[in-house]
């Protein structure tokens, strides 16, 4: 039987840890809404902010990374990667090659990203609308911020949880000039996922572990799909997609990757 629509608090809004440690409550903050102005221009290297350069990337994921869906290779060429990376490594921001964002993590290649968010955009539900947006979309790693960006194009809403303080702080600098209404930034432990936002219609996850938490299937909704690295025996990680049908859910793997451990807890 269908559940009530749940009422949500009003943002931007900070949530209250609960009295277990383990599993502190997430807060979330969110940018005030207004049209996005073109991302700043970048003054070590301002060539790096054109949209040639970008738009370069995009023809080269299409044409030697495969990806083929529309909205994916528009939302990668209206998001200014060089706005989520230090300035040193800006001349780098177009090649695809993931990047250190401090604290030990990276950005991921631009390939990486947008096939991930491909085939998110490729699950069942979605069969009869193939230019239709997502629903609402849960990410695990915010990092830079990067990703959240790009899921904005395609998705409705977006929830992105970082368990990393600085991380969560830079993502919120990094989007705090494109005001995007519809990112919500939320620190806390992502394996515990964010039941207050679900149900989601698509997970995905930038650091991979043993197995996949069981709320995150939990929190996914019927017909909705994750897409995340998990372990694969001693061969190292590989991407896998799961859907989440009325009968079960059905899992395939795919090619192997290399993110970061999947952790607990804050830090």
């Amino acid at each position: 039987m269908p559940q009530p629509p749940r009422s949500r608090p009003t943002f931007p809004v900070t949530l209250q840890r609960p009295s277990v440690p383990a599993a502190p409550a997430p807060s979330r903050t969110r940018a005030a809404a207004s049209a996005p102005p073109s991302p700043p221009p970048l003054s070590a290297t301002p060539s790096m902010a054109s949209e040639a350069v970008r738009q370069r990337m995009v023809q080269r994921l299409a044409a030697q990374q495969g990806i083929a869906d529309e909205r994916v290779l528009r939302a990668m060429g209206a998001v200014a990667r060089h706005a989520f990376v230090d300035g040193a490594l800006a001349a780098q921001a177009y090649e695809d090659t993931s990047l250190p964002i401090g604290l030990g993590q990276t950005i991921s290649k631009p390939s990486v990203v947008a096939r991930m968010i491909e085939l998110l955009l490729a699950a069942p539900a979605l069969a009869d609308q193939p230019q239709g947006r997502l629903g609402r979309v849960l990410e695990i790693g915010t990092g830079c911020g990067y990703q959240a960006a790009v899921l904005s194009h395609v998705a409705k809403e977006v929830y992105s949880i970082e368990r990393l303080r600085g991380l969560h702080e830079k993502a919120r600098a990094n989007l705090r000039p494109l005001r995007l209404a519809t990112v919500h930034l939320l620190l806390g432990d992502g394996m515990q996922g964010y039941p207050a936002g679900a149900p989601y219609a698509g997970i995905i996850a930038a650091a991979g572990g043993a197995d996949l938490p069981a709320t995150w299937l939990d929190q996914l909704a019927p017909g909705g799909r994750i897409v995340a690295p998990v372990q694969s025996g001693n061969a190292g990680q590989a991407l896998v997609i799961i859907d989440k049908t009325n009968t079960g859910v059905e899992r395939r793997f795919l090619e192997a990757v290399n993110f970061v451990p999947l952790k607990s807890g804050i830090a």
